[in-house]
């Protein structure tokens, strides 16, 4: 069982897939620092200075110790969080889209121009040495 392990696990879809996962891991982080750091700035300029991050319903508010430690955490409804995850998806979605849009121009490209086949036989040709070697027989 360990040897069929080991043989699975050093496939090349396994390693692909490996590769594939933390590399979209990294990615992952590259897109989400570019929308938090870059596009929602430009979006809450463009939107009258509004942070969306901060759009919150309070449900109730923190409870604070007379020390000033919070005793008990704010409970709120953080819709402001989602609009800026529904914008990253539109964001990568569009990214994303570019990309298989792009690669798909330079795939079909490459599959316009097939190297040409090597002549073979026609069919009547093919048909002509069947009924000659029948003849033979």
């Amino acid at each position: 069982m360990l040897k069929e392990f080991r043989n699975f696990i050093m496939t090349g879809n396994v390693i692909d897939l490996a590769v594939a996962v933390l590399l979209a891991g990294a990615v992952g982080l590259v897109v989400n620092g570019f929308v938090n750091d870059i596009m929602m700035p430009v979006v809450g300029y463009f939107a009258g200075g509004i942070d969306f991050a901060e759009f919150k319903i309070v449900l109730s508010e923190a409870v604070m110790g007379s020390d000033g430690t919070v005793v008990t955490p704010e409970s709120a409804i953080r819709y402001g969080a989602w609009i800026n995850s529904i914008i990253n998806l539109i964001i990568v979605g569009f990214v994303l889209f570019m990309i298989v849009k792009s690669y798909n121009k330079v795939r079909t490209k490459e599959e316009e121009a097939p190297a040409p086949e090597p002549a073979g036989p026609t069919q009547e040709e093919l048909l002509t040495e069947i009924r000659d070697l029948l003849k033979k027989q």
